[in-house]
C-alpha cells in the first residue's frame, strides 16, 4: 500500500524486515521443539538463538540466483553460523515457515486491528448517548419522513459496529494459525508432537489437516470480515455526506484553519474524509473476490495465491487500519447542528 494510507506501526508489521524476523522465529521455534523432542542438541539451539541473522540486502543477491526467496534466507542465516547451521529449516518445507510466519504477522496486525475498533466503537457510543434527544427528521428514500433522533441514527452504526467486530474476532483468530507438516503435509519429515510445540511457542493454533498450505477459505473468511468493517464505516460515511449537503447540513466535517476545499470555488467546505473512506472501502471488496479465488489450488499445493497474498493481505489490514483511524478522528471533530 502506498504511503499515503499506510500508518507506521501496521507499517513494519508489513515490512521486509518484519517478514524476515517471523520466519526467524518460525525456524527458532522449530529448532527448539525438535530439541525438546530429543532429536537435535539444545547446545546448538542455544548458539542458533544468539547468533542467527539475517541481511535484507544478502538475501536479495542470493535470491537473484536462486530465484526462490526462502532458500535465499536460509542460506543467509548458515552465513552467520557455525556448525550448527545444520539444522536450520530441518524437516521443513517453505511453505511451512511461509504460512506460518504469516500467521505470526496476521496475529500483529489483528491487534491493531482490534485497538482501532474499540476506539471507533466508543466514540460512535458517547455521540449516540450526547445525542439521544436530538431530535432531527427521517428520510426514507431520501424524502422526508418521520422525526427520528441523530441518537438512534449512531446506535444503527453502534450495533453494526458490535457485529463487525464479533466477526473479526471469530475470523482473525482463525488464521493467527500455522502448519509445520512438511511437503504434501503427511508428517513424512517431521513429527506432529513438533508442530505443535513449535506453534504453542508462537502463540499460534495447530490445523487439524493440512496439505503442503494452510486452508484458504480461513483467509478469505477473514479478508470478508474486514471488507464488512469497511463497508460498515462507508454506510455511516455515506450518511454524513448526505446530511453535510447544502440544502440539508445538519452535520459537518470538521474545517481545519488553513484547510481549503477547491483550488477554483474557495467557499466550498467538502466532506472529503468521508469520501475517502468510501473509495478504500471499494478497494478493501475488491480484495474479496481475490481472497475467494485463492481458494482453488491444485492437488495438495500450488502458489497461485501467493503473489495475490502479498498484495491483499497487507493492503486490507492496512486500509482497514487507516480508515478506523480517519473516521473515528472524523467522528470526534464532527459539528453536529440540532437547530437545522
Amino acid at each position: 500500500m502506498i504511503d499515503r494510507y499506510t500508518r507506521d506501526e501496521m507499517g513494519r508489521v508489513w515490512s521486509l524486515d518484519n517478514q524476515y524476523q517471523s520466519w526467524l522465529e518460525v525456524e527458532i521455534a522449530v529448532d527448539q521443539a525438535w530439541a525438546d523432542y530429543g532429536e537435535i542438541p539444545q547446545s546448538d539451539v542455544d548458539a542458533i538463538k544468539k547468533k542467527a541473522a539475517f541481511s535484507s540486502q544478502r538475501i536479495a543477491e542470493i535470491e537473484a540466483k536462486t530465484h526462490h526467496d526462502v532458500v535465499a534466507f536460509t542460506r543467509d542465516l548458515s552465513e552467520s553460523l557455525g556448525s550448527e547451521k545444520r539444522w536450520i529449516h530441518f524437516g521443513l518445507t517453505s511453505t511451512d515457515v511461509v504460512d506460518t510466519a504469516q500467521g505470526l504477522r496476521l496475529k500483529q496486525a489483528n491487534a491493531i486491528i482490534l485497538q482501532d475498533l474499540q476506539k471507533y466503537l466508543s466514540q460512535i457510543k458517547s455521540m449516540a448517548l450526547k445525542y439521544k434527544n436530538t431530535v432531527m427528521i427521517g428520510r426514507t428514500h431520501g424524502v422526508q419522513a418521520e422525526p427520528t433522533t441523530f441518537g438512534l441514527v449512531l446506535a444503527r452504526y453502534y450495533a453494526e459496529t458490535q457485529r463487525n467486530i464479533d466477526r473479526f474476532t471469530r475470523t482473525s483468530r482463525a488464521v493467527e494459525t500455522g502448519k509445520l507438516s512438511g511437503a504434501v503435509g503427511t508428517f513424512a519429515n517431521i513429527p506432529m508432537e513438533v508442530q505443535d510445540n513449535a506453534l504453542r511457542q508462537l502463540g499460534l493454533s495447530s490445523q487439524p489437516v493440512t496439505s503442503q498450505v494452510l486452508p484458504r477459505d480461513l483467509h478469505a473468511d477473514y479478508i470478508n470480515s474486514i471488507a464488512l468493517i469497511a463497508t460498515g464505516i462507508e454506510n455511516f460515511a455515506t450518511e454524513i455526506r448526505g446530511l453535510q449537503r447544502t440544502e440539508i447540513h445538519e452535520v459537518e466535517e470538521n474545517f481545519a484553519a488553513g484547510q481549503k476545499g477547491s483550488s477554483a470555488m474557495p467557499h466550498k467546505r467538502n466532506p472529503i474524509g468521508s469520501e475517502n473512506v468510501t473509495g478504500l472501502a471499494r478497494v478493501i471488496r475488491g480484495h474479496m473476490q481475490t481472497a475467494m479465488d485463492d481458494i482453488c489450488l491444485w492437488h495438495e499445493r500450488d502458489i497461485s495465491h501467493s503473489s495475490a497474498e502479498r498484495i491483499i493481505l497487507p493492503d486490507s489490514t492496512i486500509l482497514i487500519d487507516y480508515i478506523l483511524d480517519r473516521f473515528t478522528n472524523i467522528l470526534q471533530k464532527l459539528a453536529v447542528f440540532p437547530e437545522e
